[in-house]
């Protein structure tokens, strides 16, 4: 292993100002699990964004990584974790890979590496993953990292017309060592 951001499939890096076109692209992809519908952006505010993240400073652990492949360094998507509660140990994260790119295992072993940082590096005790109850895909994925449904916020998010339920999936630092291992990925 190269570094504790690279496993066998990808590689974790800072997001560059060039990677705009890939995130653009990224928001294009159809199929998103049928997650809200976002106003259309412009390149220059795909620019704009990226440049930003480019420099952004790490904000009570809240930070955004790009998501490339080991084998081509291929810009896939993006993890992060975007939610913190540092007194009580706990964080939220999120991972959004390219349609081309999906079920590749990128996403699972992006999550795996982003997750090992926080609970072995930062000490947290506890991550949670929210998705949307209709997304299969997501709760397949948190549920094969070792997640486990902690409850169900019912009709909590309206877009697409009518209302849907979160379901909130958890996973503790003793169990992602007793599945992954805390020191290599």
């Amino acid at each position: 292993m190269a570094s504790s951001w690279t496993g066998r499939r990808v590689r974790l890096r800072a997001i560059e100002p060039d990677d705009w076109t890939a995130f653009a692209r990224f928001a294009d992809d159809d199929g998103r699990g049928g997650s809200r519908l976002d106003l259309p952006r412009s390149a220059e505010s795909y620019r704009a964004w990226a440049k930003e993240q480019a420099v952004a400073k790490w904000d009570d652990d809240r930070f955004r990584l790009a998501v490339e492949t080991t084998a081509t360094r291929e810009l896939v998507g993006t993890v992060g974790s975007h939610r913190t509660g540092s007194r009580s140990g706990w964080f939220e994260f999120d991972v959004t890979i390219g349609a081309d790119h999906r079920r590749q295992g990128y996403g699972a072993e992006a999550v795996a590496l982003l997750m090992r940082f926080m609970f072995a590096e930062r000490r947290y005790h506890k991550c949670l993953a929210v998705v949307f109850a209709h997304n299969e895909a997501s709760l397949a994925l948190t549920r094969r990292l070792g997640f486990t449904e902690e409850g169900r916020l019912r009709e909590h998010v309206f877009f697409a017309g009518r209302h849907h339920d979160l379901v909130m999936m958890g996973m503790l630092a003793n169990e992602f060592d007793q599945r992954h291992t805390m020191s290599e990925p």
